[in-house]
């Protein structure tokens, strides 16, 4: 279960301190977290490891994303993201991630899931300005937009 910490709280500008343990799927916790704390904007940033999960890219000319499948102990070099709302007002996480290999080869792309072991360590930021979504025409995508 995930440990919640709140490090800093000032009116609209909130840090958060979010610890994932084994076993725990990342953007679905990230995806709760949002929705509890109620999170219109903010920025998140995490290090730890996978022991498996899936990324991917956005193919452009498919106007979808493409899976690729992670089937290995990794180390999350960097996980960047953002938090927005959807244009139907519900919490959007966006998160990109660099993944380490044992070799020291690296994966990139967008976090689609992430099973944590042993620890997955993410300080969330809530800025005071709300970020919203609304949809793209040329990609289909929900892009933050104001």
């Amino acid at each position: 279960m995930a440990i919640i910490k709140k490090l800093a709280d000032a009116g609209e500008l909130r840090t958060f301190a979010v610890i994932l343990e084994t076993g725990e799927e990342a953007m679905a916790a990230l995806q709760d977290f949002a929705r509890v704390e109620g999170l219109t904007g903010a920025h998140l940033s995490a290090i730890g490891a996978f022991s498996h999960g899936v990324i991917s890219y956005f193919d452009w000319e498919a106007k979808a994303y493409r899976d690729i499948p992670v089937d290995e102990q990794v180390e999350v070099a960097s996980l960047a993201g953002d938090v927005a709302l959807n244009p139907d007002g519900t919490p959007a996480v966006h998160v990109h991630v660099v993944l380490g290999r044992r070799d020291g080869s690296a994966l990139a792309g967008h976090l689609s899931k992430g099973f944590v072991r042993p620890t997955l360590e993410i300080i969330v930021t809530e800025t005071p300005a709300h970020l919203r979504k609304q949809i793209d025409p040329q990609s289909g995508l929900a892009l933050i937009r104001h």
